[in-house]
């Protein structure tokens, strides 16, 4: 890749994100513009600023390294980001933004007249967004690295320095714009180089690849190890090594890599045929922390126990949208409720265009970027494919187009995620003082983060994205439906599902990131633990909720009112 068009990429990107921005600081005078941009955004804006934060790196970068690596059982990936718009849009838009609040915590205080509840709801909302936060700020250092060879700790403090100017610049308000706009540059970004690619792939007689098991190279490959790697061969293969394999030092020179495990020393290029399969990367692999991370599954025993783990996956996507912190803020900034709703459509009409292209991605990454799968860079595939397919000014200017998409999703993402944590923090944290106190949260919210990939510099990206989604399944969707739609939820209930669903959900996947347990339906258990944690959120409020009835808010029956009926039927209750 061309490193001075993507640097020029990359920097127009951010003055584009900081111009913006300055737009919002005219337009933002009220504490209100900061919060929820007045609950003044039409649906068809809001739908592209809700997509264009929600299309994270994770969604630009990993799904197509996903399917690369692992095959079509991946896109159950797309589907639950998608679906889970679909949840949101039955049970949650229209009552939750009649709510009147400004935050998931503003929303539990209202529906449970109970201050406990609020600060339980406000430690959650922190948490999600700090651990959503922090693939972001990674992964923004590792791709910057990747397309410019700038270091990889300056990535994510350009992402939070450019992000904290605009949130603190214009709030919600300026925020709303910048992402819009940054949806719509991420669509560009994946369509037109995805013209061009199939283009290549037809003149190249338009093979197909190979889904029954690990990608195959489609053309003789060199693969340079720069880390020790212990590798996996599935059927024995006749390579050409220059440097150590299994203890032997070769220049240049063929080897029969036999059936089972090899070890690959640092420095080692080897040679695959065509039509190879691609080796498996084998426990004990030292690749080294800056590698992909969340194109890899959270548990190492998917493919023992694939059926949990995809149902684990599909409950922990489909459920954990609607508690998402930054997914929620936006539907406060609509008019009413019937807008929220039509926001809502739109959304999926917009995240479907998007991820239908991740497919075209992921297949054409099995054909002509199958080593990445053990160079570990499986994420790059994406930024990779127009040069490896076109090639020349084309495919430099094509590679620069899509760097500068995968940047923007970092801003947005980024954007979206600090903005709601901001609130949290200006309104339960600090002393609320209005817009002066945001900016200071604004500060907060990306310091600690930041501050956390520098400490924790081999985090799991994926472990970090699957907990948050987690998390908040097991926690915030028993909160939010139960809130809506069951007039018996009390605020000792609505406390204790909180804590055991949430904090279940936590411990298991935050015990999988630790390492223990390490193999067998336990690990599968505590690595996909949606399964299980979002009943256990659902009942454990159920019950204690049951056990005290005499606690149900004596406002409980003008609160279900508002939530429920139409903004247009009359005059409406207001809430406590």
């Amino acid at each position: 890749m061309n490193q001075t068009y993507a640097t020029a990429a990359v920097s127009l990107i951010v003055l584009a994100t900081l111009l913006v921005g300055a737009l919002g600081l005219r337009i933002s005078r009220t504490t209100s513009d900061f919060y929820v941009a007045s609950r003044s955004v039409p649906p068809r804006l809001n739908a592209y600023a809700i997509s264009g934060e929600y299309l994270s790196a994770a969604s630009f970068l990993g799904v197509a390294g996903l399917v690369l690596a692992q095959g079509v059982d991946m896109l159950w990936f797309p589907i639950g980001y998608t679906a889970g718009y679909l949840v949101l849009l039955i049970f949650v838009a229209a009552p939750l933004r009649r709510s009147g609040a400004y935050t998931l915590p503003d929303f539990a205080e209202a529906r449970t007249e109970s201050r406990t509840v609020r600060r339980i709801a406000s430690v959650f909302v922190v948490g999600i967004g700090w651990l959503y936060l922090l693939p972001q700020l990674r992964g923004a250092g590792l791709t910057l690295r990747l397309v410019t060879g700038a270091p990889q700790w300056f990535g994510g403090l350009l992402v939070a320095a450019v992000v904290t100017t605009a949130v603190a610049a214009g709030g919600m308000r300026s925020i709303t714009f910048v992402q819009a706009f940054q949806y719509w540059l991420k669509l560009t970004a994946l369509l037109l180089p995805a013209v061009f690619l199939l283009g290549a792939w037809g003149n190249d007689h338009a093979p197909r690849p190979s889904w029954d098991g690990p990608p195959t190279f489609h053309r003789a490959t060199v693969v340079d190890f720069d880390a020790a790697q212990r590798i996996a061969v599935d059927q024995p293969v006749r390579v050409t090594v220059k440097g150590t394999v299994d203890g032997k030092r070769l220049d240049r020179a063929p080897l029969l890599l036999a059936k089972g495990p090899h070890e690959i020393a640092a420095g080692a290029s080897v040679r695959f045929p065509e039509g190879a399969r691609v080796p498996r990367t084998a426990a004990g692999s030292q690749a080294g922390p800056d590698r992909s991370s969340w194109a890899n599954p959270v548990s190492a025993d998917r493919d023992q126990h694939s059926l949990y783990a995809t149902y684990g996956l599909i409950l922990a996507t489909f459920l954990g949208t609607m508690g998402l912190p930054h997914v929620v803020v936006r539907f406060y900034t609509n008019p009413d409720g019937r807008a929220a709703r039509r926001t809502t459509v739109i959304v999926l009409g917009l995240l479907s265009a998007f991820y239908l292209l991740m497919p075209v991605y992921g297949a054409l990454g099995r054909l002509y970027a199958p080593d990445l799968v053990l160079s570990g860079d499986t994420d790059a595939a994406v930024l990779l494919l127009p040069q490896r397919l076109i090639g020349g000014i084309t495919g430099d200017l094509l590679g620069a187009l899509v760097a500068a998409g995968a940047f923007a999703a970092f801003l947005s993402t980024t954007s979206g995620l600090t903005l709601s944590v901001a609130g949290v923090l200006a309104q339960d944290v600090l002393p609320t003082l209005g817009v002066r106190h945001f900016r200071l949260a604004t500060l907060l919210a990306v310091a600690v983060p930041v501050a956390a990939t520098f400490a924790v510099p081999d985090l799991s990206a994926a472990g970090a994205v699957g907990l948050a989604f987690a998390v908040s399944a097991s926690s915030f969707c028993p909160l939010l439906v139960l809130g809506i739609w069951w007039r018996g939820l009390t605020p000792p209930g609505a406390a204790a599902g909180l804590l055991v669903g949430g904090g279940s959900a936590l411990v298991a996947v935050a015990a999988t990131m630790g390492g223990a347990p390490r193999s067998g339906l336990l690990h599968a258990l505590f690595a996909w633990p949606a399964v299980w944690s979002v009943p256990v959120g659902f009942t454990t409020m159920i019950v204690v909720s049951l056990a005290t009835r005499h606690r149900i808010p004596p406002s409980t029956a003008a609160v279900m009112a508002r939530l429920h009926l139409p903004e247009t039927s009359g005059p409406r209750p207001s809430l406590p």
